[in-house]
């Protein structure tokens, strides 16, 4: 509004509801000469509606422009009168701007009139508004991209033309107007927020946290990524609930007014809003005493938006006395931790689902509610990046709107390597609250462990002295990572945020970068001069399994030692397809931590004694020319050493022994591998894993007290002898595999092995003795016994193992009277595998075993009828069991709670089989009734 003819009124509806039911009006004052807008205010009073005009006093230090967008924030309606000069004035456009940014954000009701103009003039800014906007051109450059768009977004809603309403009766057309203002704010607050999409899903499950009308004091955290729709949500919830209480508040952008003007003044804001009244303070203690004592007997709807520190949340609801009987209070924020000392209940919001963003995708971009036909694949993939983002479908959306398929496909291009600056400003919020040890495990995790398991991920954190538990927990609580089927997962922008924060200082500089992850930049770091500096790299991977490398590139690059050896600060680094030579002497990265190799050529890593003092993992993936280990005494801190699938290795060097370091130790398919050496000093070792070495016949020589051995697999090696020292030195051992070995003898007392629980000796026991003390003994506390696929179970073991807690006898070629008949004196026992195996029936005492809980007779083509089952039975699977007609009556096991008993003659056989199968599905929907809901 550019001139003192400009005006705005500012009515107020009589009914309670919680925008106060404002209808602002924007309008250009000389352009109504013929007293439109005054007909349209004096309608509304007519019609029962209490108003008021904005000749309001203003508040201290308040102008006429901040009281009218303070006016347009508080309006539930804004009725926009396009008229002949309404763009010449700069102040109606500034209008305009927040009363769309006001529908865009807190679902405000817009609706335009066009007086004496075309719609289609406003829509595309032509005519008399195209000269307008050509003379902002020279005044207010800055604002009129914002003002076209806008206007354009505005003028798209559905609203009036009086000259065309009724023959150009205006006064019909006011009452229509009025009529329907009157309607939209009488109507369920549920009606305005069907315009956003995907949130009644959410707010009803908002709406059974909040339970309303129970009582108490709630206090509700929404949690989620930033422009995720938190403020989204809890704004349409407010604004349906609010009525519902005697004072309400939503205090917004907490953590920018927080860190620009103080709690105190936050405090201030605060109770000036939800008291109508203006509150001054002296002091933060006086704020809490104040909110305390103003609203313990009031009950109340707050909404606290975007916390960021737990010191505003004392700040302002430091407990839930301060509130009366029946308040709710709402908080959003990206960190759940400032959530957990307050919240009754923490609700995740949830990003859009795929039709969900299609639908708001296609709003912004077309003003449609599916894509146009010829950009429905440039949709998709813009949508596929997106991630279910509002934030950023709704800026990348607009963005595109009038823009060809070159610009599309363009943007694409420029998002992989550059994401949108609002949408990554928005994110990294979070990102900056951070700890400078926080973003750099952030980084690691974002450009490099997606998708990783948790376990491999953590080792590797761990190794580089970041004490990730606690440092992945903070991550998790800021909403910049998440854990999913025991993996990282991250979404596709914060990715693409951390690789920007990488890249930013440097674009094209890739020596320059902290870490380098991305095939572009691999291959210019290996290109680079012999004379380049020393970079700066930290992290490297050159892994080619996610990659389009070719297998061979980096085996074809003659100076990727010099190169690599230039990487004085590398912390960690994954190398595939090393070439052939070896580290060179200037190698010595004196903070690496972690390193594998995948696919090296080398035949030795390095020669003689390397010094590296801070190295905790080495694995060496498919070597396959490796012949002989380094010498381990240059790796003092080396924690866990793997070697796997080196064809050629002969030889691992003898320092190993000695190391004291050592807690995990993997050597697996090293064909041509003889002996391991012998254990002399290795106290700390807690695992170690032998395994598919053909010509490894010697059990490892042990010397000494191995305390912390608790893991020991020796499977599929030509070991024939387990020696006394075994016995005598490793008397902590919990877990023993044996698996496909050619064992013959178990030398030594193992009755000192009281921690012994779990022993599998798959496909072993046709070698080994079962009548010596030792294989007795060896077998006299454990809880587990895995015999899978041998078929001498009752010959080699007459006797199981009275704490046997679990019994794996599957395949083992077991007939009728082959189940041991002492099976029922196994008083601890709880899982019984006997899938496939060849018995049709089996003996009554095996509903003697009181513990069993897990049943399995998968497979087993020849059973007719299933057993008298133990009454403590909760899990039975009998699936693929061909031959199966009867399974008697299930009713009377209260425990068992899952069954599965899909046979392939189910829908042929009997009536009497479908009898009883009918019985055993009738007894699940009747037993699962209040687990299922049915």
């Amino acid at each position: 509004m550019a001139s003192s003819s400009s005006s705005s009124h500012i009515i107020s509806a009589s009914v309670s509801h919680s925008w106060n039911h404002q209808v602002f009006i924007s309008f250009r004052g000389e352009d109504t000469r013929k007293g439109f807008v005054d007909h349209l205010y004096q309608a509304l009073v007519r019609e029962g509606i209490r108003t008021y005009k904005d000749d309001r006093t203003l508040a201290r230090g308040e102008t006429i422009g901040q009281a009218l967008l303070k006016a347009i924030q508080e309006s539930r309606i804004a009725v926009i009168i396009f008229s002949e000069n309404y763009a010449d004035s700069s102040w109606c456009l500034d209008e305009l701007t927040h009363i769309v940014e006001c529908m865009e954000k807190k679902g405000q009701i817009v609706m335009p009139v066009f007086y004496d103009i075309d719609p289609s003039d406003v829509r595309r800014q032509n005519r008399k508004y195209k000269k307008s906007f050509v003379k902002h051109e020279s005044e207010h450059k800055h604002k009129v991209k914002s003002w076209r768009k806008a206007m354009f977004k505005a003028s798209n809603l559905s609203g009036w033309v009086p000259k065309n309403f009724a023959n150009g009766h205006e006064g019909i057309c006011i009452k229509d107007i009025v009529a329907t203002i009157f309607e939209r704010l009488s109507l369920p607050v549920t009606n305005v927020s069907k315009n956003l999409i995907g949130i009644e899903a959410r707010l009803q499950k908002l709406k059974s946290y909040l339970d309303i009308g129970s009582g108490g004091v709630h206090v509700i955290g929404i949690w989620g990524i930033g422009g995720g729709g938190k403020t989204t949500l809890a704004s349409a919830a407010y604004t349906l609930i609010s009525h519902q209480f005697k004072a309400h508040c939503f205090l917004e952008n907490i953590r920018d007014e927080s860190s620009k003007r103080g709690l105190r003044r936050l405090q201030e804001s605060f109770l000036s809003l939800i008291l109508k009244t203006k509150v001054k303070l002296e002091s933060e203690i006086q704020g809490k005493s104040m909110i305390k004592s103003s609203l313990c007997n009031k009950t109340v709807l707050v909404v606290l938006d975007d916390i960021d520190d737990l010191r505003q949340l004392e700040a302002l609801a430091g407990s839930h006395d301060w509130f009366g009987e029946g308040s709710r209070i709402i908080i959003t924020t990206r960190d759940e931790h400032v959530l957990s000392h307050k919240a009754n209940t923490i609700y995740e919001v949830s990003l859009l689902s795929h039709g969900e963003a299609i639908k708001l995708f296609s709003r912004h971009a077309y003003r449609e509610v599916k894509p146009v036909e010829d950009y429905e694949t440039l949709s998709q993939d813009i949508i596929s990046y997106v991630g279910g983002l509002p934030l950023a479908l709704e800026v990348l959306g607009s963005f595109l709107y009038d823009k060809d398929k070159d610009e599309w496909k363009s943007l694409l291009a420029k998002l992989k390597r550059i994401p949108d600056a609002k949408v990554t400003q928005c994110l990294k919020i979070s990102y900056d609250g951070l700890k400078s040890d926080e973003k750099e495990l952030f980084l690691d995790i974002a450009c490099f462990m997606r998708k990783w398991k948790i376990d491999d991920a953590m080792r590797v954190l761990d190794a580089c002295n970041f004490n990730p538990g606690i440092g992945v927990k903070v991550l998790i609580q800021k909403s910049l990572i998440k854990i999913s089927n025991g993996r990282f997962d991250i979404h596709g922008l914060i990715e693409a945020m951390a690789h920007y924060i990488v890249r930013k200082e440097y674009p094209n500089n890739p020596e320059k970068h902290s870490r380098i992850w991305e095939e572009k930049d691999i291959k210019d770091i290996y290109d680079m001069e012999a004379d380049t500096p020393s970079m700066e790299i930290e992290v490297f991977t050159s892994s080619v399994r996610n990659s389009s490398l070719p297998p061979h590139f980096v085996a074809n690059v003659k100076n990727i030692p010099r190169v690599v050896a230039k990487m004085k600060k590398l912390r960690w680094a994954i190398l595939s397809n090393y070439p052939a030579s070896s580290f060179s002497s200037n190698f010595q990265p004196t903070k690496l931590c972690c390193m594998v190799l995948e696919d090296s050529r080398q035949k030795q890593l390095w020669k003689g004694c390397k010094r590296l003092s801070n190295l905790k993992i080495l694995s060496l993936y498919r070597a396959r020319r490796l012949i002989r280990t380094p010498d381990f005494n240059g790796l003092p801190c080396l924690e866990r050493l793997i070697l796997e699938d080196n064809d050629e290795l002969k030889k691992i060097h003898p320092s190993i022994g000695y190391h004291e370091s050592l807690v995990y130790v993997k050597v697996r398919t090293c064909g041509k591998l003889t002996m391991f050496p012998p254990i002399l000093r290795m106290k700390n070792l807690e695992t170690l894993k032998i395994s598919v070495c053909r010509r490894l016949k010697k059990f490892p020589d042990i010397h000494t007290n191995m305390d912390s051995l608790v893991n020991l697999h020796l499977d599929v090696t030509d070991i024939e002898i387990i020696p006394s020292s075994l016995g005598q030195y490793c008397t902590n051992l919990v877990s023993i595999e044996f698996v496909t070995c050619k064992l013959k003898r178990i030398e030594g007392n193992f009755h000192l092995l009281e921690s012994l629980r779990d022993l599998d000796l798959t496909l072993c026991s046709k070698h080994l003795s079962s009548h010596s003390k030792s294989s007795k003994n060896l077998m006299c506390c454990m809880r587990l016994l895995s015999l899978h696929q041998d078929s001498l179970v009752r010959q080699r073991f007459p006797q199981f193992p009275r704490f046997l807690r679990k019994l794996n006898l599957s395949y083992c070629n077991l007939g009728d009277e082959d189940i041991p008949s002492n099976i029922c004196e196994l008083l601890n026992l709880q899982v019984l595998c006997l899938n496939g195996n060849e018995f049709a029936q089996l003996h009554s005492s095996l509903s003697g075993i009181p513990c069993l809980k897990f049943l399995d007779l998968s497979s087993c083509k020849s059973l007719v009828e299933l057993p008298d089952l133990p009454s403590s039975i909760a899990i039975l699977k009998a699936t693929q069991c061909e031959s199966l007609e009867s399974v008697g009556d299930l009713s009377n096991y209260k425990w068992l709670w899952k069954v599965s008993l899909w046979r392939w003659k189910m829908l042929i056989g009997s009536d009497l089989v479908l009898r009883s199968m009918l019985q055993v599905l009738l007894y699940l929907v009747l037993k699962f009734q209040p687990f299922y809901g049915i």
